[in-house]
């Protein structure tokens, strides 16, 4: 699986798929595939380490599975919901369990056609089709592209100025998906969402760590969705006042997720052995507590109070399907989505998700973690 640093990771891919590189002032790289749907497969700070997970079995047998082609990556694109009566992972009238989990052929396979490119920035595009568990098919038009940000780009991203002596990679994927329809796609028979998500190496001590608004339940809702699987330990899953804390190590099949009511527009995670905070940022509507969010909780669900209730951030730790089963990773992953798309004929909508990592001493990193997440590292390293 994915253990090497970035150059025997990238020359790996090499082998395997045409990669491109953005390159900026310094030695942050961000490595891109768009034969594999235009993943961001790895990144790196200082052209060693590498970040991104990777799948180098799957990709090493040169195989096609029609389920889910886990090419590993962090950042790459998706389209929700995956279950429920709008899901894109059922067909209709299937059970909501892995035997019939099945990732839709135009998220799983095709090449992202490459539109622009330069030292920092690849910009790609691709037109396919979804159906949903009711029986509805969606035209779109994807257009992604990827940027390598500078340090003062993750300042004026994330409002604030990055201690001096960390070191650091950012970088940004800006996808838009227009409805290629002649109709309007409507609540009656499902939306989409643009769902990007992050797959990283487990963390043995790590945590991601989950900024949200606090309140009440009576006034904000459930504070942490915990029920997408089975029961989580609550030693794996911490739950503040105003933030969550998650094992992220791959040793037990576990998600969280977090509602329009409560999400913040930064999350993260924290290494306490490498000394790494990762910080994912996007663009949440201040209006977000009022949009339709799609859910893609694994079961059916009410259409008035559930089926656009869904959550805005999520985070997955992989394990065994069951005991002895195997497992998808090991890997853990970030996981941001837009608002429902709600969209007439020709209309689009754009989600903008950041991901940045930053290395250095404690000191500096847990005084970037208490600005942009709210939360001291010193609650992570226990």
């Amino acid at each position: 699986m994915s253990k090497g640093t970035y150059s025997q990771e990238t020359e790996f891919l090499r082998r395997h798929v045409d990669l491109i590189e953005l390159t900026g002032s310094g030695q942050a790289r961000v490595a891109v595939a768009p034969a594999y749907q235009g993943r961001v497969m790895t990144s790196s700070l200082d052209g060693e380490t590498s970040f991104g997970w990777l799948n180098t079995a799957f990709i090493d047998s040169g195989e096609d599975d029609s389920a889910f082609n886990n090419y590993g990556g962090e950042d790459r694109l998706w389209l929700g919901p995956e279950a429920g009566q709008f899901g894109l992972w059922f067909a209709e009238g299937e059970p909501f369990d892995m035997d019939h989990w099945k990732t839709p052929p135009a998220l799983n396979t095709g090449s992202f056609e490459l539109t622009d490119q330069s030292a920092d920035m690849a910009a790609m595009s691709r037109w396919f089709e979804v159906t949903n568990y009711s029986n509805t098919t969606f035209c779109c038009s994807v257009e992604r592209t990827i940027r390598l940000l500078s340090e003062a780009d993750a300042a004026g991203h994330l409002g604030a100025k990055i201690p001096a002596g960390l070191a650091m990679v950012g970088f940004e994927s800006t996808n838009t998906l227009t409805n290629s329809d002649e109709k309007a796609w409507t609540r009656d028979t499902g939306l989409l969402s643009i769902w990007i998500l992050g797959m990283f190496k487990p963390l043995p001590r790590g945590k991601v760590i989950v900024p949200f608004r606090p309140g009440t339940e009576a006034d904000l809702g459930t504070k942490v969705t915990t029920d997408y699987f089975n029961p989580i330990p609550p030693d794996r899953c911490k739950v503040g006042d105003g933030h969550v804390l998650f094992s992220c190590d791959g040793k037990l099949r576990s998600k969280i997720g977090i509602s329009a009511t409560r999400a913040k527009a930064t999350l993260g995670s924290y290494d306490p052995d490498a000394k790494v905070l990762t910080i994912v940022q996007f663009n949440l509507p201040g209006d977000a507590a009022d949009r339709p969010y799609v859910n893609s909780l694994w079961r059916l669900q009410d259409l008035a109070a559930e089926a656009f209730a869904g959550d805005v951030v999520n985070s997955y730790n992989d394990g065994e399907l069951a005991p002895g089963a195997g497992q998808l990773g090991p890997f853990y992953e970030i996981e941001t989505s837009s608002p429902a798309a709600e969209l007439k004929s020709g209309r689009d909508l754009t989600h903008v998700h950041r991901t940045f990592h930053f290395a250095g001493n404690f000191e500096a990193l847990n005084d970037l973690a208490q600005k942009l997440l709210g939360v001291s590292l010193e609650q992570c390293e226990s």
